[in-house]
């Protein structure tokens, strides 16, 4: 529980972040954490803000902005966007930054055990309440970690550049003058929102987020949810794969036919979005579960690779699918990432899965699931050589 000591009182950071604000605000102007109001106060004061709107999570400095009674300005009590409504021109934060110190607490000045926690929790709400041209003005100190401040905004898709620094004493203060990123545009013009990392690949990066207007999204129609939680995938910017995101679109649309694969919610040339996959990557899933469901899982995904071989399609990275086969909270294998595709006469789906399977014989048999690998081995050399359903019928039955 948060506990209010005193306002906070403008100083050298209020100060700093006011001289950029005076300059630069426009339109309809949020204030979070107004503190003494100096923010708000300032933007009100500008020929080009029409509204300001200013919040704090302590009930005191609510009450002494309130008082002021100024025709421009509304004030209210938030913690961060918690009541906070619309979209604004600009959002102004100068947010507590420091990091906690042992035994004191002072919602005014601590941003969290590391001092960027307040901040985190910030970035990740603050696109849904700024217009798409719209900035933020945002003061951190080198208290607070640089790295870690450009890192997040990064992850939440902003991009930034600096308005103003100053030494002080024993840290250095700047103020961003933050932006929505044009993929982070393109996603929310989309229906896309609460966007942020999730994780990455050799190619590809991966966020989250949340689609409400899926009523428009053709496979989607007979659902009756009112949204869905989405991942999104672009390609690294120093990854020298071509095509990776048109390959991955293409790919999946014709797996998806066959039933494999996440569904695939919408594509573009720069990301492709599909169904999030509540669930955990294999070999983590398998550790956790007993053999009578370890020994269905594989089972399960040698059927799809199965599927696959028929189609002559090799996926590949099925030797080893670490990160490339996630097991759905109902316990549903579900394979991942197919920008490697590649049409195949001899496809190898089955072949190296069965390898990898071999490869996971000591974690197995801690399970109670005993495999014999040369068995195994010599099955999948005989099915290489024929690829029918009788001889995947005795790679299964080895399990």
């Amino acid at each position: 529980m948060a506990l209010y000591t005193d306002i906070y009182e403008p100083a050298e950071d209020s100060y700093l972040l006011q001289k950029v604000v005076r300059g630069s605000v426009f339109g309809r102007v949020l204030d979070i954490g107004t503190g003494s109001g100096i923010q708000a106060m300032t933007a009100v004061e500008s020929s080009r803000v029409r509204e300001v709107v200013a919040v704090d999570i302590n009930p005191e400095a609510v009450e002494r902005l309130q008082a002021r009674k100024i025709r421009k300005l509304t004030v209210f009590q938030s913690d961060l966007f918690e009541h906070v409504e619309g979209q604004f021109n600009c959002i102004i934060f100068n947010p507590p930054y420091l990091p906690q110190d042992p035994g004191v607490e002072d919602a005014a000045l601590y941003g969290g055990k590391k001092g960027w926690e307040i901040t985190e929790r910030f970035f990740r709400d603050a696109s849904r309440y700024l217009h798409a041209d719209g900035k933020i003005f945002f003061l951190f100190s080198t208290l607070t970690n640089k790295e870690k401040i450009e890192e997040l905004l990064q992850h939440f898709l902003f991009s930034f550049e600096e308005s103003a620094r100053e030494k002080i004493a024993f840290e250095e203060l700047f103020v961003y003058e933050i932006k929505k990123t044009s993929l982070l545009r393109q996603l929310e013009a989309k229906g896309l929102e609460s966007i942020g990392y999730y994780t990455e690949g050799k190619r590809g990066i991966i966020y989250k987020a949340r689609l409400s207007n899926i009523l428009n999204i053709k496979s989607f129609i007979a659902s009756r949810a009112s949204y869905i939680d989405a991942v999104i995938k672009v390609k690294k910017e120093k990854s020298e794969a071509e095509n990776t995101i048109q390959k991955e679109s293409l790919w999946l649309e014709r797996v998806n036919r066959l039933g494999i694969g996440p569904r695939l919610v919408m594509k573009t040339d720069v990301f492709v979005v599909t169904e999030f996959v509540n669930g955990e990557n294999l070999p983590v899933w398998l550790e956790r579960h007993p053999a009578k469901e370890c020994r269905a899982v594989l089972q399960n995904v040698l059927q799809q690779c199965f599927i696959l071989d028929q189609q002559k399609i090799t996926k590949e990275e099925m030797h080893h699918p670490y990160k490339h086969i996630i097991v759905s909270i109902s316990g549903k294998p579900v394979l991942l990432d197919f920008e490697r595709c590649h049409d195949a006469e001899k496809p190898q789906n089955v072949t190296q899965f069965v390898e990898y399977i071999c490869r996971l014989k000591p974690l197995l048999e801690k399970n109670g699931l005993v495999i014999d690998v040369e068995k195994l081995r010599v099955a999948a050399k005989e099915y290489k050589d024929f690829y029918t359903s009788d001889f995947l019928a005795k790679i299964i039955k080895l399990l």
